[in-house]
């Protein structure tokens, strides 16, 4: 495991918007920066970081956390993983002591597979050109052929794997690697007959395929015969670091210029994608060959959501488009297509313009994906009536997709200028698809969006405060403790004044919490709370009363759910800050002194009376039990009758009857 203190230098260099910004578009509003989250599909912003605090927090989903815990969640990757990402990005010395077993068990796979793949991407590029065959073959390919230079071949870590046949799995082997790693990336296969292992990729040029952190998941292979006898291209399999329907092709050195431009470009092939950097223009990725995937699409929104395709002329391409029209349209994003022509793939009029060229040429030629279709498709309908109504039948199933009512209304409204038919009957048919087709889907993320709601109300309800400040409404066991808690993140440090005896006595918050719990020796019940309260007490007897517990504590807490919840309470709504209007007109505005004054009190009598009540429900339940003695029974009724007084003080005392 990882030292604290080096876990604490990797917090204290962490940037969290910078680290955030290499997946997500940040938008700087105010101190803050904003952006769609990526944890769960929206189309207006909820997701904020927050960089003076360290934090992040959606207000959509409900998840929140620091730098780590982020890429914990965005990467799918343990807590040491992730400090370890972190840390190599600082350049930060990692020291560990010995791992547990679990923690073995759990991360090594990953690990093995993830720096397998970093080893074969760097053998391949090696052996591209400081061997013969791999220069004489490959290089020639790459530098020949396709005009790459030096510099873009070491960019994309572009290689080749020998022909020999074994080359690879016998020089991972001797490296140290595991066969059955091997086997797992897909690097290595093993025949059947003989259990020998031969090398996937054999006498082919190689494209490493890198994640959006820039880690090599997986290959992509060309073969350079022309004999038909083998598929011309290899790709890696899915593995436990690799599923082909999440990942981009380029996007790794791609999302800064998406970013910086706020549009994506979507090409078909890896030549096409680097063709175009090569060229300069740098915001171009690629489906790599599959077809395009909502889990992609999804990918790439976190960027920008305009995309702009570029599609082969052919038959399969016009296809593909089409395909991939209604997709993106689905996700709520803005699609135009692009044209090349006839002679021209992305890869070749990349190689014969300037970057100046292909961008002008993409802003003239780009069509609207309603025009688009329009042409594409009334060209194979001429004069049939009957063609004519299905192209407008797949206009209108386009239109469907579109999440937003007011743009799908313009959409409409363009289709039947256009097609020359009723704006009545297409608004009809439209929603008619809409209620066939997507009902289910609306239907199963309301049902989700409740859900999610329901559980933040369980664990995050706080208890609300009345106009007055003077009684705390809610009255779960969980509810209190989320207040309790929230009194000692927000102001544990601070005091309030009450008059005991005709002079004026300050109580410290955390201090007074504490004083009240230890004299029932109360435990929180709810897990996550119990965990913030013993942190904060730690952190309270080692500082000293009336000092600031940093917030550093939960904010960074190894355990995710602590983070989150802690975010949660930081971040939530002051409501004793007082309204300038009020001010302005010289009305009373309680101060937070006297709001404190009224309500930790009031959360903790109530707190102990829900303790209390729930000890009382306990005892009745047990003299429910058949088997109790008259010994058992007889100490049973003489301790309700002590929990029923302690019930009615705590009644008086709190100005508020506890039925």
């Amino acid at each position: 495991m990882i030292d604290r203190a080096t876990v604490d230098r990797i917090y204290a260099a962490a940037n969290i918007v910078d680290i955030i910004g290499d997946y997500v578009t940040l938008k700087k509003k105010g101190v803050n920066y904003q952006a769609c989250c990526p944890f769960h599909n929206e189309k207006t912003p909820s997701f904020v970081v927050s960089p003076s605090k360290g934090v992040y927090k959606c207000f959509g989903c409900g998840k929140g956390g620091n730098a780590v815990t982020f890429i914990m969640e965005h990467e799918s990757v343990s807590y040491p993983e992730a400090l370890k990402m972190v840390a190599k990005r600082y350049g930060i010395e990692v020291e560990e002591r010995e791992q547990t077993e679990e923690d073995v068990r759990r991360n090594n796979d990953r690990e093995s597979m993830f720096a397998l793949n970093g080893w074969a991407a760097e053998y391949f590029a090696k052996y591209l050109t400081d061997n013969t065959e791999g220069r004489t073959v490959g290089l020639s390919y790459f530098a020949q052929k396709r005009g790459f230079t030096d510099a873009t071949i070491r960019k994309f870590a572009l290689g080749f794997c020998s022909a020999k046949g074994d080359d690879l799995s016998k020089s991972a082997l001797a490296a140290g690697y595991k066969e059955e790693f091997l086997l797992s990336t897909g690097l290595t296969l093993k025949r059947e007959s003989d259990g020998r292992l031969y090398d996937r990729f054999r006498d082919r040029v190689m494209f490493p395929v890198h994640n959006i952190s820039g880690r090599v998941v997986a290959f992509g292979g060309r073969t350079l015969r022309t004999d038909g006898k083998v598929a011309k291209y290899q790709n890696s399999p899915e593995s436990e670091i690799y599923s082909k329907t999440r990942e981009l092709y380029g996007l790794y050195f791609a999302k800064k210029a998406i970013q910086q431009q706020e549009y994506a470009i979507m090409v078909e092939g890896y030549t096409d994608v680097i063709s175009m950097h090569q060229a300069g223009v740098e915001n171009v990725v690629a489906s790599s060959g599959t077809s395009l995937t909502q889990e992609q699409i999804r990918l790439l929104s976190r960027f920008t959501r305009n995309i702009t395709i570029i599609y082969d002329g052919d038959s399969a391409g016009v296809k593909a488009t089409l395909r991939g029209v209604d997709m993106i349209l689905r996700e709520g994003m803005n699609v135009r297509i692009v044209s090349l022509p006839p002679e021209h793939d992305p890869d070749s009029f990349a190689r014969t313009h300037t970057a100046d060229e292909v961008r002008e040429y993409i802003h003239d030629r780009e069509e609207d994906f309603l025009s688009f279709k329009a042409k594409m498709l009334l060209r194979d309908a001429g004069g049939d009536p009957i063609k004519r109504s299905s192209v407008i039948s797949d206009m209108v199933n386009s239109i469907s997709q579109i999440p937003d009512s007011i743009q799908r209304s313009v959409y409409i409204k363009d289709c039947a200028q256009t097609m020359n038919v009723d704006e009545g009957v297409l608004i009809a048919e439209v929603a008619r698809i809409r209620t066939s087709q997507t009902g289910d889907r609306e239907a199963t993320e309301f049902v989700r969006r409740q859900q999610a709601q329901i559980r933040r109300e369980q664990t995050q309800a706080s208890v609300e405060v009345d106009v007055n400040r003077s009684q705390v409404a809610g009255s779960s066991i969980e509810a209190l403790e989320y207040e309790l808690v929230k009194y000692l993140l927000k102001s544990g440090h601070k005091s309030y004044e009450v008059l005991e005896s005709r002079r004026v006595v300050e109580i410290n918050i955390a201090d007074e919490i504490f004083r009240s719990l230890d004299a029932d020796n109360i435990t929180f019940i709810t897990p996550i709370f119990n965990t913030i309260l013993q942190t904060y007490r730690e952190q309270w007897m080692r500082l000293g009363m009336g000092v600031e517990v940093p917030a550093q504590y939960f904010v960074n807490h190894p355990d995710p759910e602590v983070c989150n919840m802690a975010v949660d309470i930081m971040t939530s709504d002051d409501n004793y800050v007082a309204s300038r209007i009020w001010l302005q007109k010289e009305v009373h505005v309680e101060s937070e002194s006297e709001i404190l004054a009224a309500g930790v009190p009031k959360a903790i009598m109530l707190y102990r009376s829900k303790i209390v009540e729930r000890m009382i429900a306990a005892q009745h339940e047990r003299l429910k039990d058949p088997t109790l003695s008259e010994e058992e029974e007889n100490e049973c009724v003489k301790l309700l009758s002590r929990l029923n007084a302690v019930k009615n003080a705590l009644s008086k005392k709190s100005d508020r009857l506890i039925l």
